[in-house]
């Protein structure tokens, strides 16, 4: 087969003045590009590289491709981009790897997914969103429980998330809601920040999925309340372990696996996608986020990782994405 591949190079793409420091941070590095396209022509395909924006536009038309394997996060400060590819594709009828444009458009709206959960009565913290300077100076902090978490809305990739989001005053919290709304455009989420451990959990396949793995994050160093922050993320091999599978209570285990299957079919998920989770000191999973397009770097993304511990070899990982995508288009089934 002719595999195309989508993704958005960070080496590529513009930033204009004025952009977060962390703009570049959910885009891709040549090292993923590469490992992919390596899994995938070791399976005997053709690899065709298709990039992301006008190029991945112009490049669509004209190459001959039977499947997509898609990675583009999408462009611009919108917050449908993760849905941008996957349309274009949908509209020439190309059957592509990863969920479809619903899932990726909602997944990345924080407050819009976290309302879907609730309606689950699957637990997440309480929040409120904050649109405008104007709506935060009328805000009554009195309803609020300190401490809070502030993070951009609309945002992957940890962009936003850092050492200092965590808020205990309602100055700490006006502070930086101000800040982000600046440098990021869009509205701001503060939520009720869970104090325990990290948890993040893989998900592969349909019908039915299954969870690859859960993995805790542990801090090298226990200094108070640990924050998964992207500073963490940037420099993770000298600041946290990994542990997977993670060294919790059965009984957890399994509440976080039954919801975190849940959300991956209540979202529309499709093949592969990672769910974080915090567990508070009584035991008790509370949904933080899903991510439908998450990370394949084969050195640092949070699922080669995950799969890496389970002694899933990085290959055997990419082609049960695909492999999942694949059998949900029969005439392309026919072509392996």
């Amino acid at each position: 087969m002719n595999i195309g591949l989508t993704f958005d190079l960070k080496e590529k793409i513009f930033t204009g003045q004025g952009s977060p420091e962390d703009a570049l941070e959910e885009y891709d590095s040549p090292e993923t590009v590469n490992g992919i396209s390596a899994v995938l022509e070791s399976l005997g395909h053709s690899v065709v590289r298709l990039g992301g924006g006008s190029e991945f536009l112009e490049n669509v038309r004209k190459s001959k491709v039977d499947m997509v394997f898609n990675i583009a996060e999408g462009l611009g400060n919108y917050r449908s981009r993760e849905a941008q590819v996957p349309s274009v594709l949908e509209m020439l009828d190309i059957p592509y790897v990863g969920s479809d444009p619903l899932c990726l458009a909602v997944s990345l709206d924080k407050p819009l997914t976290k309302k879907i959960i609730k309606a689950l009565e699957i637990p997440t913290p309480d929040w409120r969103v904050i649109s405008s300077l104007h709506e935060l100076h009328k805000v009554d902090w009195h309803e609020f429980s300190f401490p809070g978490f502030v993070k951009p809305a609309q945002e992957g990739s940890s962009k936003g998330v850092r050492l200092n989001s965590r808020v205990d005053t309602s100055h700490q919290a006006v502070e930086m809601i101000e800040r982000l709304l600046k440098d990021y455009r869009q509205p701001v989420m503060i939520e009720e920040f869970i104090g325990g451990e990290e948890i993040t959990v893989g998900i592969t396949g349909n019908c039915p999925a299954e969870v690859l793995g859960i993995m805790r994050i542990l801090p090298r160093k226990q200094t108070g309340d640990f924050v998964y922050s992207l500073e963490v993320k940037r420099d993770w091999e000298n600041l946290v372990m990994y542990e997977c599978p993670a060294q919790i209570s059965t009984q957890v285990a399994q509440k976080i696996e039954e919801y975190s299957l849940k959300i991956f079919g209540e979202l529309g998920c499709r093949d592969f996608a990672r769910v974080d989770f915090k567990v508070n000191r009584n035991g008790v999973p509370y949904f933080l986020e899903i991510n439908p397009l998450a990370g394949l770097n084969p050195k640092s993304s949070d699922l080669p990782i995950m799969a890496g511990l389970l002694d899933i070899p990085y290959k055997v990982l990419i082609e049960k994405i695909y492999t999942a995508a694949l059998d949900r288009y029969p005439n392309c089934v026919t072509l392996k």
